[in-house]
């Protein structure tokens, strides 16, 4: 018999609390992403991640951390080689990469890429650079719309990207094109981790605005993870925000989608009000890492930490004594720091469940793997052969 009937994982994407041990390795020493939010914006409210431990972990300005915590806290390390958000969802549920996916920031896509691209969409390309989403609609989206051409770009991260406006491009082409560039960079020397379909709406500069139909379509993990185990098992694995994309679909049951973190959570909180289910609730808000740490917008990073804090104290009361809420982040992105890429930065790890009787620090994890071994070995399950992690379960009083 399980002790916890449901587990909630929610991940703030991107919210680091401080170098990994190996962060000069990724030319990130220095960074902290809470960390310098707090430095930059002094004081903000977040009551409740401070009840969990979270001003434990990471002393901030203005967040009194509290003598006895609500529940347990640690900070994760990860072990595998990257600090993308593919690599570390995956970490959590117990896989570990080797080897980073390709980016091509430096030079954008080779000519050889782009050339298939075309001619299979039978769409001349612009841009093919690393951008940002907001810029380089402002730069190009009118000659995509007036010449009927295609916006590709990419970032820090290994992602191709493409924009299309909903009125003009059409959503279902956009998906089409994406499908096939999904296709293309299958191939191992332009093999990026999520092939991203960004649609906007609007006519003109000034006007263009990215819309919530956005569509990842990444690799499929290349083993079993804790949620097909589960799965598997009979028991429910459901999705909100971008998690199923990120897994592929794989191992999920049901999918949320999600149109902003807010909105995310209050799906989360919405199944959390639920009695059908038994299994795990992994949930992904990416608006911190989207909106904000990319951006570099450290205030409006502050101001959506608050917003998750809010929604945060909406969720706590619907958790039942049977319940396991932990709350994390797949790698940094330090709203500070030079650049516009992803930071390799330590992680938290906030534990809660009504039904504790101890609470406290927990030691660092070498892996986010901690996670999805935790979430198996309460089901009573097996994790799959050569996936890294080890429970927490017992250390959970």
């Amino acid at each position: 018999m399980s002790r916890f009937k449901r587990i909630f994982v929610i991940v703030l994407d991107s919210m680091g609390i401080g170098n990994a041990p190996d962060a000069a390795e990724f030319d990130d020493l220095g960074a902290d992403t809470l960390g310098h939010i707090s430095d930059h914006v002094g004081t903000f409210l977040i009551p409740n991640l401070a009840k969990l431990g979270l001003a434990n972990l990471k002393p901030m300005k203005g967040v009194k951390a509290p003598k006895e915590t609500m529940g347990y806290y640690c900070k994760m390390v990860e072990k595998s080689r990257g600090k993308d958000t593919m690599t570390g969802h995956w970490e959590m549920m117990g896989l570990y990469t080797t080897k980073p996916f390709k980016t091509f920031t430096e030079n954008g896509f080779p000519k050889e890429l782009i050339d298939e691209l075309e001619k299979r969409t039978g769409k001349k390309i612009i841009g093919n650079k690393a951008a940002s989403g907001t810029e380089i609609l402002d730069e190009l989206a009118e000659q995509e719309i007036n010449d009927g051409k295609m916006i590709v770009y990419t970032s820090a991260d290994s992602v191709l990207q493409i924009c299309g406006n909903e009125e003009t491009f059409g959503l279902e082409n956009l998906y089409k094109c994406c499908e096939i560039a999904r296709e293309i960079t299958l191939k191992d020397e332009w093999k990026v981790g999520r092939v991203i379909a960004r649609p906007y709406v609007g006519k003109k500069k000034g006007e263009f605005v990215r819309t919530s139909n956005r569509h990842d379509y990444a690799l499929k993990p290349f083993g079993p993870t804790a949620l097909n185990v589960m799965q598997e098992n009979g028991y429910d694995c459901i999705s909100v925000g971008k998690i199923s994309d990120i897994f592929d679909h794989y191992g999920i049951t049901e999918e949320n989608h999600s149109e902003s973190s807010v909105h995310g959570m209050q799906q989360t909180i919405d199944i959390a009000k639920r009695d059908d289910w038994k299994g795990i609730c992994f949930t992904n808000l990416v608006d911190f890492d989207a909106l904000w740490g990319h951006r570099r917008n450290p205030e409006g990073y502050a101001q959506e930490i608050v917003r998750f804090d809010v929604k945060l104290g909406e969720l706590l009361p619907e958790l039942k004594d049977d319940d396991l809420l932990m709350i994390t982040a797949d790698h940094g992105n330090d709203p500070t720091f030079k650049g516009s890429d992803h930071t390799r930065e330590k992680v938290p790890l906030l534990l809660y469940s009504p039904s504790f009787k101890g609470t406290g620090e927990l030691p660092d994890t070498d892996t986010f793997g901690a996670i999805g071994y935790t979430a198996a070995d309460n089901f009573g399950l097996k994790m799959p052969e050569g996936t890294i992690g080890s429970s927490l379960l017992e250390d959970l009083k």
